[in-house]
């Protein structure tokens, strides 16, 4: 049975959930439709979120693509609740032999001693400090943090050791760590990006069902500006025919809300998120459906997505010049940087322990 064949989840099962369907991944060979013969329809309970818990070995993950500023980054959740449609994330569920559909929002992992670990790592003598990028796969606010609380002990561990960290985020639990953040930004060892697609609740609803509404995300980058914390508002992403006319509007509510920076990326879509993202499209939008993935090939010579370095995060052409002139025109005259000031790395330090010796590793 092909991918386009299977059938989609009752809506009443899918509510307040991105994707429309849980197709397998592609690591699955085998798909299969059983059926015992009857023809009663069943009550089936909705889709709940699942946490299963992993100690990795190791939390850094490094990387070396050129196209993002950043040489390690930190993932306490794999799996992120908000339910964003178009993630760029969701193939990693792939690896896990879980669907990047539903499974991606709804299966989530989570690592309890992620701020332990990192703690070892850094504490090694060949450890040299570099800026720590938190948020660039899945949210680390997303909804579970407040149980499980793992941002909160790593950013600990991180002020301690005085090491720089950059976080992207939507989620509005970052405002309970405004107290670690503005003291290590005051230090220059901080910064936050915060995410904003639209401006349109409805629109931002039906993308990204359970992240914070916009106003509220802006009401995020007024306070943690207020609190001195650097804060840079990204457009991530624009989707061609449904937020693009936004782009000024965006940075317009960003800038006025104390954001002194900022950025976009045009919409992604790899592997399984390009059918995942126009089967919603055909559901939501049926009308601008056939015009979006128009806009979206011609970006890509055609083809829904190329993972060019260099062309992968705006695309080329004509359509995608238009939008990073805009973006320019709005940005230089909002007054916002194209980037916040560099963290500082200088003040790394290995702490002593608590009982006053010096760390082992």
């Amino acid at each position: 049975m092909s991918q386009d064949e299977m059938p989609k989840i009752d809506p009443k099962r899918r509510r307040a959930r991105g994707a429309l369907s849980n197709h397998a991944s592609r690591y699955e060979p085998v798909r299969e439709e059983v059926t015992d013969g009857w023809d009663i329809e069943e009550e089936r309970r909705s889709f709940v979120t699942e946490v299963s818990e992993e100690s990795p070995r190791s939390v850094i993950t490094r990387n070396q693509s050129p196209d993002i500023s950043f040489d390690r980054s930190l993932n306490p959740y794999r799996g992120c609740e908000h339910g964003c449609v178009y993630c760029f994330a969701r193939p990693t569920h792939a690896y896990l032999g879980l669907s990047p559909g539903l499974d991606f929002e709804s299966k989530l992992v989570a690592r309890p001693k992620a701020a332990e670990v990192l703690e070892r790592e850094l504490s090694k003598k060949s450890y040299r400090a570099e800026v720590m990028a938190i948020g660039t796969n899945t949210d680390p606010y997303q909804p579970i943090e407040r149980r499980y609380r793992i941002m909160r002990a790593t950013l600990e561990v991180l002020e301690r050791f005085n090491h720089p960290v950059a976080i992207v985020t939507k989620g509005t639990l970052i405002e309970r760590d405004i107290d670690i953040l503005a003291r290590m930004a005051e230090k220059g060892l901080a910064q936050v990006g915060i995410s904003l697609t639209t401006m349109d609740a409805g629109l931002s609803r039906a993308m990204e069902p359970r992240c914070p509404v916009p106003a509220r995300r802006v009401e995020m980058i007024r306070k943690l500006s207020a609190a001195g914390v650097p804060v840079r508002v990204m457009l991530a992403p624009v989707v061609p025919g449904l937020s693009d006319h936004e782009v000024e509007a965006l940075l317009t509510a960003g800038g006025e809300a104390g954001a002194k920076a900022a950025s976009w990326v045009m919409l992604r879509l790899p592997r399984e998120v390009a059918p995942l993202f126009e089967e919603w499209l055909k559901e939501a939008f049926p009308q601008r459906a056939a015009k979006v993935m128009a806009r979206v090939r011609e970006m890509h010579g055609g083809e829904v997505y190329a993972a060019d370095w260099g062309k992968r995060m705006r695309g080329e052409g004509v359509y995608a010049e238009m939008v990073a002139q805009r973006f320019e025109a709005a940005r230089k005259r909002l007054g916002l940087a194209s980037d916040l000031p560099a963290l500082r790395t200088d003040l790394f330090a290995v702490p002593l322990a608590r009982d006053g010796q010096l760390a082992l590793f």
